[in-house]
């Protein structure tokens, strides 16, 4: 028994009511960075673990601080003169069955990969690395010697997901997968991965406000800064005309660019860095802080509190029933019939296998129908997603599911 229950959610899906408000930080924003690197230590590990002992051994590397360095900004080029500070912090195994497991030097080769391969101007010397992981506590990490094909969860936590994305929410996330697509790199070298998308939608009117810096080894003067805006400007306007078009919505469309710009005061009132992230001198960022785990700030939406990045993930359920939730509302949304909305709430209870809730409830808004016609199917979904939740474990112990 998994303590299935399916209702109404007595309220209006997203595109219908009047205001949206939605928010999507970029790959370079220093809060995605913390997210992205935290995960992909995780990712590293688990695969570590997998092949020495041939299970996934206790760790949680979900707490990281990124400190914003120092840097000259100057026409044609600037400088580092004070590097980024990355602090990789919490718990991991460090030794099993007679093995040690270089954890430090594997989180700092996994964090010095990631820059390498996502930010094209941030130099290996420009970041610096302070690891705080530590080994973890006697009942937690006995969690991990508890045979069975599912452990247990290590918290009892709360999760929330939904589907399908309103077009606003689509909107958003895809504007800034466009900005820091290779293609658009390529032709539009000089803007920088720190990119951060606000989207309003208020009726049939859509304004987006778009920060995205230009980096200063491309630019002459200020006069030549405001030249690139208006191509940057141009290229992202006719994203959107065609964006809409292609998705066939009625909407009234605006955006603005870099809104804190400033003509005549030269580099103070321009947005330009010299990595491409405002981390090197700017902003700070944090594990958690960023997008929720299905890559937006949705603030119409109920969230999840826990931040899934770095968690592990076969017994942490902040990160497990963070994602499961989203991706059995998809399979909700997407295989019963007549369903407009769905949300899928997990509470996990300390010490009871994963694929065992305590509460996994489905609210459903119908387009048509009732939801009591479709109770069975929707509980079917949810008890075959539990079920094989020992799969869905492993993609995210290798990697193949984003969640940032």
């Amino acid at each position: 028994m998994r303590n299935i229950t399916v209702e109404e959610f007595k309220s209006s899906c997203a595109a219908a009511q009047q205001l949206e408000i939605v928010e999507r930080k970029g790959l370079g924003h220093p809060d995605s960075i913390c997210d992205a690197i935290m995960d992909n230590i995780s990712v590293r590990l688990s695969g570590e673990y997998l092949q020495e002992f041939g299970e996934i051994l206790h760790h949680n590397v979900d707490k990281c601080l990124l400190v914003a360095g120092e840097v000259t900004g100057i026409f044609g080029g600037g400088m580092v003169t004070q590097p980024m500070l990355l602090v990789i912090g919490d718990r991991a195994t460090f030794s099993a069955d007679g093995k040690d497991i270089d954890v430090c030097s594997m989180a700092i080769d996994t964090a010095t990969r990631w820059f390498d391969e996502n930010l094209r101007f941030v130099e290996p010397e420009y970041v610096d690395y302070q690891v705080e992981l530590k080994p973890g506590s006697a009942e937690l990490t006995d969690i991990f010697r508890r045979k069975g094909e599912v452990l247990g969860a290590n918290d009892s936590s709360a999760a929330v997901g939904y589907a399908p994305l309103s077009f606003t929410e689509s909107m958003v996330l895809d504007t800034e997968k466009y900005l820091n697509s290779p293609d658009f790199k390529e032709q539009y070298p000089e803007s920088g991965e720190d990119i951060k998308v606000m989207g309003v939608r208020k009726g049939n009117d859509f304004d987006m406000t778009v920060a995205m810096p230009v980096v200063d080894r491309f630019l002459e003067s200020e006069e030549h800064y405001f030249r690139m805006k208006n191509n940057l400007t141009d290229a992202i306007d006719s994203f959107i005309s065609g964006y809409v078009e292609e998705k066939g919505v009625s909407m009234n469309t605006t955006f603005s660019l870099n809104n804190l710009d400033m003509p005549g005061r030269g580099m103070n009132g321009i947005y330009t860095t010299v990595t491409g992230t405002s981390a090197e001198d700017a902003d700070c960022g944090q594990v958690g802080r960023g997008n929720r785990v299905n890559g937006i700030i949705p603030l119409n939406r109920p969230v999840s509190s826990e931040a899934a990045a770095g968690k592990n993930p076969v017994s942490h359920v902040g990160k497990i029933y963070n994602i499961l939730s989203h991706r059995i509302a998809d399979r909700i949304y997407n295989n019963v019939p007549d369903v407009e909305e769905a949300y899928v709430w997990l509470l996990s209870d300390i010490g009871v296998p994963i694929d065992k809730p305590k509460v996994a409830a489905a609210q459903l808004i119908m387009k048509k129908g009732t939801v009591e016609s479709v109770q069975d199917e929707v509980t079917e979904v949810i008890d075959k997603e539990l079920e094989n939740i020992g799969e869905f474990t492993m993609e995210l112990a290798r990697g193949m599911i984003s969640l940032y």
